[in-house]
């Protein structure tokens, strides 16, 4: 019989089945953790009425048995026949009794789900195989906790089962609904309640256990009802920190803390500012346009003069951080800050700071900007010099090149900028040498670890035949952007060492703040002066031409240091997410050729990426770490089930198979690939434009005659499509057909006879996929 404290001498239809209920309750509010993992469908209400069912054969059976262990096995068998049942049968017709080829089937669904999870991204849709798996988990965290609660007597162990439903939405650093927390915890304290409400006397009983369950409902309540009024709070929203439940309700600031081991999780999307952008006079209009990319000289038409100006206007850049110890930034104090002149520059630039308006100016831009919730006490400005009209006590940091206040910016809050859009060239930045000037020796600072060494020597290996400090940076920034190398990622893994910047290079997953951290660090090593910007990115322009700009737009890059031009921006992060680069480093802009970095290792240790290269060598103090996740430990056979049952979660961080689709990376891997069989090479830091060159003078040479005609084509049409992905915002999109085509007149002119005929076989194939 069934013994213990809480439910020794109660009849068994009373407790017993209160129980089993409020497990039943825990169970299916837990199936709410998997909200922000998948999206809305039936599977919900397929899990919770699961368990419901099962609930109701185990209470039943533990009404009427007299040893512990018969609800448990019972229901187990309930659960597998109900599984075999709805996911085992044959499509489109029912078997009630399920045979051999169910369990061949049920097991082909499993399969099915881990290769539907294994290719899809957060939110995934919740496909029948999908649906089967985490019905089967809701049933093995109802089984596992109530056999605890109940069966075993012991209530308190159950909560280590109920947690197991975060497991793949804490390892995906996904939030989970408050109501997900809040009702699983009020089931979880009231069967508590019940285990320990006394027995004896039936009067002084009954009233302690309602006083009971009255304090365990109270105490949810509160702790929920808390929450928000918390988060309003001023200080307590930020961009960069994950949020819990549907977002922050106050006002918003920037994260001037960042800590490259935190995923960024949901930013916000509450509008921050608003801004329009007008050019000065009709030379600047002309000028603005003129020092833009092809595609904005392409739409210098009337009305389009405001728009091509708002795109070269840049980000708004809040303030800089200088101070990186390892794993995050961290604020420093100004200490010089000055009151400036109307109407003269505020820049980084020494040459330009305190100099007055020119009105004759060729690249002038108006910037009128209006705060809606943003709360900050440094002004969102361009990072271009520029002049500044607000009203109010703010003044200027100079070596920060920060507008900084006394009070933070309030809704309604509004100045306007004139902005000099420089005509700066990769011309103007290589020529641009010396030794930096005095004072900047804190932004060469690179914190000391057990990689420090690893990070500077294959920072040396990019930039390996740069002939410059921008030609380094040049090909930090190239080594970056490569897709076939990086995936732009909010989720980032556990760290592995005392290096951050380390684990992001061996991983190779991350957002803009290690993206723009790498960079900057890397540049420091190689003797260059580089802090990190924190703004915001363009936003959209209405039709009236208001550009609005929200929390989800928020942005860091790194700012490298030129004598005679100042701190300059430079992209590092994918265009996925950052669009173009600035132009002094667009290939689209000016026919800049990145160095020749040389050899540089793909597998740097820990996790491989799809971009790595078979062979490759780590630098020097690689450490090679177990690939294997830890996890939360579990009770025994709890865990074991569980983790089989909705452990296939967590691999919804791949975003691609293991035999991706031929896209434009994939296809210019392959192609080298196998010009590399033909011994025709180039190193990872050379752009597309430089390896066509290559590649035609390797032909000569090998071979003495050129590429042909459609082999030529079409090794343009290839380079140019990867151009594109790595650098348009909105690339074009080729189809496997066209550059599989483009690969094979490339690969048949190679590899073909001199005399040949075939190397002109394929020209209209060619042509026709253009």
């Amino acid at each position: 019989m069934t013994t213990g404290r809480g439910y020794a001498g109660i009849p068994r239809g009373g407790r017993s089945l209160v129980g089993s209920a409020l497990v039943a309750a825990a169970a299916c509010a837990s199936l709410l953790a998997l909200s922000g993992l998948l999206s809305p469908g039936r599977w919900l209400r397929a899990g919770m009425l699961a368990v419901v069912v099962v609930a109701i054969v185990t209470a039943g059976v533990r009404s009427v048995a007299r040893s512990r262990w018969p609800p448990t096995i019972v229901g187990a068998i309930t659960a597998a026949l109900g599984l075999l049942v709805v996911y085992g049968a044959p499509p489109g017709r029912a078997q009630v009794l399920p045979d051999a080829a169910s369990v061949e089937r049920l097991i082909a669904s499993v399969r099915a789900a881990a290769e539907l999870i294994n290719a899809s991204v957060v939110p995934m849709d919740a496909a029948r195989p999908v649906e089967m798996l985490v019905v089967a988990g809701g049933l093995v965290v109802f089984l596992f906790a109530d056999a605890l609660a109940l069966g075993l007597d012991a209530p308190a162990w159950s909560g280590f089962v109920l947690v197991t439903m975060w497991l793949p939405a804490i390892d995906l650093a996904y939030p989970a609904p408050a109501s997900a927390l809040g009702w699983t915890a009020l089931a979880y304290l009231l069967l508590l309640a019940l285990h320990a409400a006394p027995h004896g006397e039936r009067a002084v009983g009954a009233r302690r256990t309602v006083s009971t369950v009255a304090i365990a409902a109270a105490l949810v309540v509160a702790t929920l009802a808390a929450g928000p009024v918390v988060a309003a709070a001023p200080g307590w929203a930020s961009l960069t920190l994950p949020n819990f439940g549907s977002g922050p309700i106050g006002p918003l600031r920037l994260s001037d803390d960042l800590d490259l081991r935190q995923s960024l999780g949901r930013r916000s999307g509450q509008v921050v500012l608003h801004y329009t952008v007008s050019p000065v006079g009709a030379a600047g209009a002309v000028g603005a346009v003129g020092a833009a990319s092809p595609t904005d000289r392409a739409s210098a038409t009337p009305g389009a003069a405001e728009a091509a100006t708002a795109r070269i206007v840049g980000p708004l850049r809040a303030f800089t951080l200088r101070d990186f110890d390892g794993r995050s930034w961290q604020p420093t104090d100004a200490t010089d800050l000055q009151d400036w002149v109307p109407g003269t520059f505020l820049a980084s630039d020494p040459s330009v700071q305190g100099m007055p308006l020119d009105p004759q100016a060729g690249t002038l831009a108006r910037v009128d900007v209006t705060i809606d919730g943003l709360r900050e006490l440094r002004l969102p400005v361009s990072t271009f010099p520029r002049t500044l009209e607000i009203a109010g006590p703010w003044r200027y940091d100079a070596e920060r090149d920060e507008v900084v206040g006394d009070r933070p910016t309030g809704a309604g809050t509004t100045y306007a900028m004139t902005v000099e859009i420089p005509t700066l060239t990769a011309d103007d930045l290589k020529a641009a040498s010396g030794r930096p000037p005095a004072g900047l020796e804190p932004y060469l600072a690179v914190p000391q670890t057990a990689h420090t060494e690893d990070i500077r020597t294959l920072a040396t290996q990019i930039s390996a035949d740069a002939s410059g400090p921008y030609d380094q940076a040049l090909a930090l920034q190239t080594y970056f952007r490569d897709m076939s190398r990086f995936v732009y990622d909010t989720r980032v893994a556990p760290g592995r060492t005392d290096d951050a910047v380390w684990d992001f290079l061996t991983s190779r997953h991350g957002y803009c703040v290690q993206f723009a951290t790498s960079m900057a660090i890397m540049a420091r090593s190689l003797g260059i002066p580089a802090r990190l910007g924190v703004g915001f990115l363009p936003g959209v322009a209405d039709d009236s031409g208001v550009y609005t700009v929200t929390g989800r737009l928020s942005h860091t890059w790194p700012e490298l240091y030129f004598p005679s031009v100042g701190w300059v921006r430079f992209e590092p992060t994918p265009a996925v997410q950052s669009g173009s680069p600035p132009r002094w480093s667009d290939p689209f802009v000016f026919s800049t050729a990145a160095p020749n970095a040389g050899q540089i290792p793909d597998n740097l240790g820990g996790r491989v990426t799809a971009g790595a290269t078979a062979g490759a060598t780590a630098p020097r103090g690689t450490v090679h770490t177990d690939q294997s996740t830890n996890r939360l430990p579990l009770v025994a056979g709890a865990g074991l089930l569980l983790v089989l049952a909705v452990g296939g979660l967590v691999f919804a961080r791949r975003r691609t198979n293991r035999h991706p689709a031929l896209d434009p990376e994939v296809a210019w891997s392959r192609f080298r690939e196998r010009l590399a069989a033909a011994s025709i090479e180039w190193s990872d830091a050379r752009t597309p434009r430089q390896c066509v060159e290559l590649v035609r003078a390797r032909v000569i040479e090998l071979r003495s005659v050129p590429l042909g005609e459609p082999a030529d084509v079409a090794l343009v049409q290839l380079a140019d499509t990867l151009e594109q992905l790595r650098y348009a915002p909105t690339p074009p999109t080729r189809t496997p057909e066209e550059l599989e085509s483009w690969i094979a007149a490339v690969l048949t002119d190679v590899t073909s006879p001199v005399s040949d005929p075939s190397r002109d076989a394929s020209a209209s194939a060619v042509r026709g996929g253009s």
